[in-house]
């Protein structure tokens, strides 16, 4: 099977999950191509702005060729920088096919803006697209505003894309429940979720060393990640059990801002701060420490607690998480923005600690990237044969 694969962003503004599907199809047997045309934005950065190749190029990540062009934002002007998107990688799609021939599918990553972008290709030139959604109504939100919220010319372009798709893939039934005041439910769906590298996050026993407990929090900070809760339930935690240890990792824990948010907390020495770590060190933390904690107030799909998971460390967090996710004794469950219920669900792990392999043998199991190529080439095997 030849499948195109076509993010709404990528290197440097994000990307693995296209990047993480696409080599999971290519090992699975399938070829696989990444279309990338990523718009730079000048306020993020001058550098990248003017010094960033202004040509169509190839190169290749761990097996993946990716023709990729780089595309200069015009600041503030939001319907203008949609439409030569749009157009840009329509004409980046007429490159490929003359280098490479026509693609069986395009699996597009988000229907802003790529999703609509493969329903423009697939009127015309009748080629099946599907659209695997990863974004959350918050980042939606964001744009909306500016543009007239439910009213933003956006909606009905992206609802539209939505409707002609051969599949929509929403990664979690919750985050199709948290999209709908926009975009509705109805349209063609299925649930399958991004894949994580089991390999890495494989199942490590946990030791106990020196009789410290260690937490670990692997979030980026900012506001919906609950840091506001996490310190205060477990400098609380520290009156009881001084033997506690929190690790914290993510990008802007280093920040200034997140210095202030200490200010108030009284238990500095048993807090270890990481800042932004690359996957290697995640691992190593997660296998040195012996619980999980998450405070967010939402989540469309947590790769992290995947991950944790996979590893078999018991995790504490909220109702965010994905029901699909909520497998045997490995989570506790706390109500979001309660301090007291964060404090006590620590303390019980400290007294009472778990050990998760059958949930890491579960998620191994079901999100693989084997597991998830098997879903999505029964999905796209079926979608072009009816297309015939």
């Amino acid at each position: 099977m030849h499948i195109l694969e076509l993010p709404s962003f990528f290197t440097p503004y994000g990307g693995e999950f296209c990047l993480d599907q696409a080599k999971a199809l290519h090992d699975f047997g399938h070829t696989v191509r990444i279309l990338s045309l990523v718009q730079i934005s000048l306020t993020k950065s001058v550098n990248e702005f003017f010094s960033l190749p202004y040509n169509t190029f190839e190169e290749q990540i761990d097996n993946i060729t990716i023709i990729k062009r780089y595309l200069r934002g015009i600041p503030k002007c939001i319907r203008k920088n949609q439409k030569n998107w749009v157009n840009g990688v329509i004409e980046l799609y007429n490159y490929y096919v003359a280098r490479y021939g026509t693609p069986d599918i395009i699996h597009a990553h988000c229907a802003k803006w790529a999703g609509y972008a493969a329903m423009l290709i697939s009127q015309k030139h009748n080629i099946p697209y599907v659209i695997t959604e990863h974004l959350p109504s918050y980042i939606l939100q964001t744009e909306f505003k500016r543009c007239g919220g439910m009213n933003a010319w956006q909606i009905p372009l992206l609802k539209n894309s939505y409707y002609q798709a051969d599949m929509v893939i929403p990664v979690s039934e919750e985050l199709c429940k948290d999209i709908k005041p926009f975009f509705g439910d109805s349209y063609n769906k299925t649930f399958i979720s991004n894949t994580i590298d089991t390999i890495t996050f494989s199942y490590r026993k946990r030791l106990y060393k020196d009789n410290l407990f260690h937490f670990c929090c692997l979030a980026n900070f900012e506001y919906r990640k609950g840091y506001d809760i996490l310190l205060p339930a477990f400098d609380k935690l520290c009156e009881t059990h001084p033997n506690c240890i929190l690790h914290i990792a993510g990008r802007n824990t280093d920040s200034n801002d997140f210095r202030h948010l200490l200010s108030n907390f009284k238990n500095l020495n048993n807090l270890k701060i990481h800042g932004l770590l690359n996957k290697g060190s995640i691992q190593d933390l997660l296998y040195n420490c012996h619980a999980l904690v998450l405070a967010s107030r939402s989540e469309a799909q947590s790769l992290v607690l995947l991950e944790a998971m996979s590893t078999g460390i018991p995790i504490i967090t909220t109702p965010c998480i994905a029901n699909s996710q909520k497998i045997g004794n490995a989570y506790s469950i706390v109500p979001h923005d309660n301090i007291t219920a964060l404090t006590t669900a620590m303390q019980q792990l400290v007294d009472n600690p778990k050990d998760c392999y059958k949930e890491s043998q579960f998620i191994h199991n079901n999100y693989s990237s084997k597991s998830i190529a098997q879903k999505l080439t029964t999905l796209f095997e079926s979608i072009i044969s009816n297309s015939l």
